[in-house]
């Protein structure tokens, strides 16, 4: 996979200037919020504090139709539903997350998480 550097646009200094002014932040994080699109006070606000109509529709992941289905068939009939997830903390949060959730309608829930030395 061949990486590729994105390079910020000239003025981009006064951007963070200003962002960093406005946001009464220090200047490195100003520069690296501009990196990422930010550049003024309202695009902070929306990147810091982001709001559900923001989020993508899930039903562009693939196969949503067929998640619901199968999950709510395993809450109406009582089915074991288990949580896997992974090690790091993008994967621990998301198993906590979704554990507390389905905890509330069942209590046939379990979760997994693999040893990260034992199962890679």
């Amino acid at each position: 996979m061949e990486k590729r550097w994105a390079q910020v646009e000239q003025g981009a200094a006064e951007l963070s200037e200003s962002l960093a002014r406005a946001l009464n932040i220090d200047q490195c994080l100003a520069k690296i919020l501009v990196q990422r699109g930010v550049t003024n006070f309202e695009d902070a606000r929306y990147f810091f504090r982001p709001t559900l109509t923001q989020l993508h529709d899930p039903f562009l992941m693939k196969d949503m139709e067929q998640a619901i289905i199968r999950i709510t068939t395993a809450l109406q009939n009582q089915e074991r539903i288990m949580v896997y997830g992974d090690y790091d903390v993008d994967g621990t949060t998301s198993v906590a997350l979704t554990y507390s959730f389905f905890s509330q309608f069942t209590s046939e829930i379990a979760y997994y998480i693999p040893d990260r030395h034992k199962e890679g």
